[in-house]
């Protein structure tokens, strides 16, 4: 991923050098097993222990002739340790055994952090949701006024969305926890299975069931359609807030810091990039996923088909989520909010909102939903495109006060009634 959209953390769960320490550990845990299990013997174990040394640019120059990066990894311990010892460093290994339980860690660590990321956005959401709790503004189904909601809920829902997707993220890092020492074509030929559970057990990993060279991919499949789930959220949490921030609408905006230019050309511009740049990223991550299931069927017990594709969709999806639940819970954190613009735009639907409470209303007084609805439609329409308020409307029109009483109308038609159940909702959600 391009430094524009990494941060520290991610990018070093992902980097070169993790990747190296993390493949090193795992060698020599295989030795330290096979050592306890009396294979090698101690003062080779003790040698190996204070001469291994990693060197990543010696690597990558053994690499140039290997065109071999495990062997060249393997060869640039050996030579470290510069003795007979050396020829333990992958006994009985196969690359995968090393790559493949590597890649778990890396997928654990980077779990991890994601949580971290979601527990902090979880608690901005749920502070941000009971501050605008009572502030009230027009819930739209297509694009058009529905019936009034509160600002406060609508974060509500964000929550509960996130918490689903941290409770899955949990439950994903369990599947991605799984490692393998069982060779070639993970028929443990060379290293038995209780040596693979003892060397995973050490590395906090389960043993792959039945790994054939590799474990199988549609643990990564899983890994990657997590995010791409969270990711595609935040996307929806991104879009409503540039619709939010639309001129004609302006409820509420991105934070704005002083120096910050919207436009290179109109000075005017305050425009919503940082849900614009979580939109993009988000279509990046979920793109990644198609690439995540084609990697799912190889030939036979294993080709390195998946490899460069993995070596670039696991580090940037990864790195991009973080990225952009960082951004996203700065975002909502400072997000302006204008509760004046929110009433004002709900005044735009002259009160016709009501409709359904007052046809929900005629139905229980007995009237057929056809006839109610044929009562109620022309008063609200008359209302939207006339500019007349609805509830005087209503409290005039015989055909439904013959019904409905003005003084019930009037008493129906309030937002608190429409909001009543909000209260207990909160109470449940949080």
């Amino acid at each position: 991923m391009i430094s524009r959209y990494s941060l520290p953390e991610m990018s070093n769960i992902w980097s070169e050098e993790n990747k190296f320490k993390i493949m090193l550990e795992i060698e020599l845990k295989v030795i330290e097993t096979l050592t306890e299990e009396k294979i090698i013997p101690k003062e080779d174990y003790k040698e190996i222990k204070n001469k291994i040394k990693l060197n990543i640019e010696r690597i990558k120059e053994i690499e140039k002739i290997t065109k071999h990066d495990v062997a060249a990894f393997v060869d640039q311990l050996s030579e470290s340790i510069g003795t007979n010892a050396a020829k333990w460093i992958h006994f009985g290994l196969t690359s995968s055994d090393v790559l493949d339980t590597a890649t778990a860690l890396q997928l654990k660590q980077s779990c991890d952090q994601l949580l971290k990321r979601l527990n902090v956005l979880l608690e901005v959401l749920k502070k941000q949701s009971i501050k605008y709790k009572n502030t009230i503004m027009m819930g739209r189904t297509h694009g058009v006024h529905a019936e009034p909601i509160t600002f406060g809920y609508k974060i509500a829902s964000w929550y509960c969305e996130i918490k689903q997707h941290l409770e899955v993220l949990e439950y994903t890092k369990e599947i991605v926890s799984y490692g393998k020492i069982s060779g070639v074509v993970g028929t443990y030929s060379q290293l038995s299975p209780n040596i693979e559970k003892k060397v995973l057990k050490k590395l906090n990993l389960k043993p792959e069931p039945i790994s054939t060279q590799v474990i199988p991919r549609y643990r990564y499949s899983y890994y990657l359609s997590t995010l791409a789930n969270i990711a595609a959220s935040l996307e929806k949490f991104a879009t409503e807030i540039r619709h939010l921030q639309r001129t004609e609408v302006l409820e509420a905006e991105e934070p704005f810091s002083k120096g910050q230019k919207g436009s290179s050309a109109m000075p005017h511009k305050r425009n919503p990039i940082s849900s614009e740049n979580i939109c993009g990223l988000a279509r990046l991550i979920r793109s990644y996923v198609i690439a995540g299931y084609e990697n799912v069927a190889l030939w036979h017990e294993r080709d390195i088909s998946h490899s460069s594709a993995e070596r670039i969709i696991l580090p940037d999806a990864s790195i991009a989520l973080d990225f952009i639940i960082f951004r996203f819970t700065n975002l909502i954190k400072d997000i302006v909010v204008y509760p004046q613009n929110m009433l004002k735009n709900i005044e735009i639907s002259h009160n016709s909102f009501y409709s359904q409470t007052l046809l929900t209303e005629l139905i229980k007084k007995g009237i057929n939903r056809q006839e109610a609805y044929k009562i109620i439609q022309p008063i609200s329409q008359e209302a939207f495109l006339k500019n007349k308020d609805f509830i005087e409307l209503c409290c005039k029109d015989k055909n439904l006060t013959k019904f409905i009483s003005p003084k019930e109308i009037k008493k129906l038609c309030n937002i608190k009634f429409l909001l009543r159940f909000l209260d207990g909702k909160y109470e449940e959600i949080f």
